[in-house]
């Protein structure tokens, strides 16, 4: 098995956390005999201080040319006096856009060994494992017309949807569905948005497709709620593309912290893979950040790119194991508890080790 992988550990925590992402795949790589092959490029702010724009024609190039991407997160206050098409942010669109990734994965668990890290009650969470899928290419973000008029008196963005670009998510997320529990939620705002009437249509048609999957239609902010009072009642959730990011943060609080949730962008020339959370500047450094979310989207690397289902299963593994030996980074701590915390590089190092573990008892069992 050899796998090129595009590193782009982009601004704040980016660099730290995904440092520990290749850790993780590097034990893998090792221990398995593969030619995982890691090269770095910039992405984000720094790139476009550095370069002129937040995703360089190399990177670009990098991406295109590798099996899969890892990527950190972009943006920080510094960078704020960027504009226009400098600005951090632009760059991660331009990264998706570039890559054609039209399917984003966010799944959500909530790990019983950390409930008591999520504000919800422990009885609210028991059995909650969701999959957000969410349209990454299309809607508010990258629809036309768009702009701040010249006088500065008013702004507007198109929230564009087209039969094709349904399709194709929804298909993914009926797949699977077929796969876990047989259910399916879609997510729109069809009381009030021609677009999500249009897209309520559309994914009941495909739902003909996929007959042994019960589909059920929610209002976004119903669901919204309903999602933290009940989660373990949702499995697949399908959804567009703002929705789609707004709520997958709002399951951090199933998974007790922003830090803990991966994601995967498929569909496209080259998959995507990184955590959800933001750059977080204000501990970017200090060697506090929670790694998961980013070792999370390597096992979901190994799953949906190398087909490498058994590794995948080993790392998540290994994430669970050291969340119930007791190892937490700080934000999965009480204010009073922080002391008690392992540095970001510890998490990395003792997930990595971990997960040799499972492979290695893998290999054992399937020996006898």
């Amino acid at each position: 098995m050899k796998l090129n992988i595009a590193v782009l550990p982009g601004d704040g925590v980016g660099p730290e956390v995904t440092r520990e992402a290749v850790r993780v795949l590097r034990a893998v790589s090792d221990f398995c005999g593969y030619d995982f092959r890691f090269e770095e490029a910039p992405i984000g702010g720094g790139a476009s201080v550095e370069f002129g724009q937040p995703f360089p024609p190399h990177t670009r190039e990098r991406c295109l040319n590798s099996s899969a991407v890892l990527l950190g997160a972009v943006g920080g206050p510094q960078f704020d006096h960027l504009t226009g098409e400098r600005r951090p942010e632009a760059g991660l669109l331009d990264l998706r856009h570039t890559l054609g990734c039209f399917a984003n994965l966010r799944p959500a668990i909530a790990f019983p060994s950390i409930a008591a890290c999520s504000p919800l009650r422990p009885e609210r969470l028991t059995g909650a494992n969701l999959m957000i899928v969410r349209e990454l290419l299309g809607g508010l973000y990258f629809g036309e017309p768009r702009a701040i008029d010249q006088a500065g008196h008013q702004a507007f963005n198109t929230m564009r949807y087209t039969e094709h670009e349904i399709e194709r998510v929804a298909r993914v997320a009926f797949k699977l569905a077929e796969r876990r529990t047989k259910k399916l939620i879609s997510v729109d705002k069809a009381n009030v948005l021609e677009t999500s009437r249009y897209w309520r249509q559309v994914v009941t048609r495909v739902a003909k497709e996929f007959p042994e999957v019960a589909l059920e239609h929610a209002l976004v902010d119903s669901f919204a709620m309903n999602v933290i009072t009940w989660p373990a009642r949702y499995d697949v959730v399908l959804t567009e593309n703002l929705f789609g990011d707004i709520l997958s943060d709002e399951t951090a609080v199933i998974a007790g912290s922003l830090g803990m949730l991966p994601s995967a962008s498929i569909g496209g020339r080259v998959d995507l893979y990184e955590p959800i959370h933001g750059s977080a500047p204000d501990i970017a450094g200090k060697g506090i950040a929670n790694p998961i979310g980013a070792i999370g989207s390597v096992a979901m690397l190994l799953r949906h790119t190398a087909k490498l289902h058994a590794e995948a299963d080993s790392v998540d593994f290994a994430i669970e194991a050291v969340l119930k030996a007791g190892f937490r980074t700080a934000d999965l701590l009480p204010a009073e508890q922080r002391a008690k915390a392992v540095s970001t590089e510890e998490m990395g190092r003792r997930i990595a080790e971990a997960t040799i573990e499972a492979l290695n008892s893998r290999m054992a069992y399937h020996a006898v």
